[in-house]
């Protein structure tokens, strides 16, 4: 049913269906629980991976993950297939990477407390602004001291470090209160007892192995298993604006093209902007903004289009709501947005549509080739194609072990950082650092899935793309998987943020940057645009 360049969505009054060139204008998924949003996801993340578009979804009820085996037809796909008039339909699975947090269900996901940065680590932690401020100054220091925060631990024995020296650092930088000090280690401790601590450490996350195809050419569909995590709602949200900022700051300008480089799909869209300060809510509709620039789709899916602000709402130019049900004052308020959001169809009233929408249908509107939205139309979602529910422990781990990241990230490295350099300090035994030891990248498979790095939607690259900011590495991001000895006594053994701003600029690191300029400098885009 689709064409060439189209996603197919279904049939209301005309075939429906998702333009490439542009899905990166973002989009909405709407409605009730149990009202079909799930099924809706699985189309858009299956089209986007036939034409060769990677993307990233959150599986917070544990049936995502079918999207590795093909749908088994039952009467009610075979019905639905014939009131659409969809003849092309057959069953597929698709090439998935499985990823988790706590390492326990796919591939570790980690960063560097370094690259997430105070201000976003602030949000995490759920401090106020006197504790924020603490922890600014604790990075403050970290750098200027050339010491490494990479994990949990080093954060806990900086956060001691400036604590009981405070006297000393409060001249330069304010009071250090020590009971905000406490307060932080205290949060730190839920956040580790939540296994918040698993996130953080080497290897990091390296972006360029979310832009990979099989080779077949179809996009690979990162799958967060995202049960457990989803218990800990501000790591999960968290995170999730981490990899958003991520992306942002990491990819290049490329402006409109026939389609996405990345989709990125935010499932519970709303824990992103709960209780969250206007300031920060601004940023992320900047970001929402600008990113589809870099050729990249954000698709929010949330209860409600109430539970996005107006700001972010508007610039979801690609809208598919399902069923709302008007039993309280909020839903009769969600309902009226609803229809205030589409353009209007002169054959139903779309306020009362969206009351009476059965399960899979959903109301559509997306924009045309010169961006402009289409009229509404009340739509019969077509099934997906693969599996709609849960996969077995042995399926996922066939999938895991065909992997193309197999061996990338599954060994924690625990290389000397803050907590190490403090603990030789303190016995008076300060001695290089070890070196680190090496992680050797992946080999090429030909089996399992066909995956290789020869069809790739990005040209492979030795390393991750240049960033904009400082990395939580001390040398070159194209070496940070090499040993590296410590820099010499004295200096910062860590390259500093004006080195990132230099190489990014430069798309080469010859000499070395003064420090001031690094530490004059916020990490990452969302705590840099908090502080202008």
């Amino acid at each position: 049913m689709a064409q060439a360049g189209q996603i197919f969505l279904g049939k209301g009054e005309l075939p429906q269906s998702l333009l490439l060139s542009i899905a990166n204008r973002h989009g909405l998924i709407a409605g009730a629980t149990g009202t079909g949003k799930t099924s809706t996801l699985r189309v858009l993340a299956e089209g986007f991976s036939n034409a060769g578009v990677p993307t990233f979804v959150p599986d917070i009820k544990g049936d995502l993950a079918g999207f590795c085996q093909p749908a088994e037809v039952k009467p009610f796909i075979t019905e639905r297939l014939q009131k659409i008039g969809n003849t092309e339909w057959k069953p597929a699975n698709f090439p998935v990477v499985f990823w988790d947090l706590f390492g326990e269900l796919g591939h570790p996901l980690r960063a560097t407390v370094s690259e997430m940065g105070p201000t976003l680590l602030a949000r995490m932690l759920q401090l106020n602004d006197t504790q924020e401020g603490v922890l600014n100054i604790v990075f403050r220091v970290a750098d200027e001291q050339g010491m490494l925060l990479l994990d949990l631990k080093d954060l806990r024995a900086m956060l001691v470090h400036v604590a009981e020296n405070a006297d000393t650092y409060s001249t330069q930088f304010g009071n250090i209160a020590p009971a905000s000090v406490g307060a932080i280690q205290r949060t730190l401790l839920t956040l580790e007892n939540q296994g918040g601590d698993a996130f953080f450490g080497e290897p990091a996350l390296k972006l360029a192995d979310l832009m990979i195809t099989d080779d077949t050419g179809r996009g690979a569909i990162h799958v967060l298993a995202a049960e457990k995590l989803f218990g800990s709602p501000m790591l999960y949200a968290t995170f999730l604006l981490w990899l958003l900022s991520e992306l942002y700051e990491t990819m290049p300008e490329v402006g409109d093209l026939d389609k996405p480089k990345m989709v990125f799909f935010f499932d519970e869209a709303h824990l992103l902007f709960d209780d969250q300060p206007k300031a920060l809510v601004d940023k992320v509709e900047q970001v929402v903004r600008l990113i589809r620039s870099k050729g990249v789709g954000v698709y929010f899916i949330t209860q409600s289009p109430l539970d996005i602000p107006d700001d972010v709402l508007g610039q979801l130019g690609n809208k598919i709501q399902h069923a709302l049900r008007a039993f309280t004052p909020k839903d009769r308020k969600s309902v009226k947005a609803v229809a205030d959001n589409f353009r209007e169809n002169k054959n139903f009233n779309a306020a009362d549509a969206v009351q009476e929408l059965a399960v899979g249908e959903a109301l559509i509107s997306t924009l045309d080739a010169k961006g402009i939205p289409s009229v509404v139309d009340r739509v019969l979602i077509t099934p997906p194609t693969c599996r709609m529910g849960p996969i077995t422990p042995a399926e996922r781990s066939a999938v895991l072990t065909a992997s193309p990241l197999k061996g990338s990230y599954d060994k924690a490295i625990d290389r000397e950082s803050a907590y190490e350099m403090l603990m030789a300090k303190a016995e008076g035994n300060e001695t290089p650092a070890q070196a680190a030891p090496t992680v050797q990248p992946p080999a090429q498979k030909s089996g399992g899935w066909g995956w290789g790095w020869g069809n790739k939607s990005e040209p492979a690259p030795a390393a991750e793309p240049e960033r904009k900011r400082a990395s939580s590495y001390p040398m070159p991001q194209s070496q940070r998987d090499e040993p590296q000895p410590r820099a010499r006594a004295g200096g910062s053994n860590r390259q500093t943020m004006g080195e990132a701003i230099a190489k990014s600029a430069a798309r080469s690191v010859t000499s070395s940057i003064g420090s001031s300029i690094g530490r004059a400098l916020v990490r990452g885009v969302l705590g840099s645009l908090l502080k202008r």
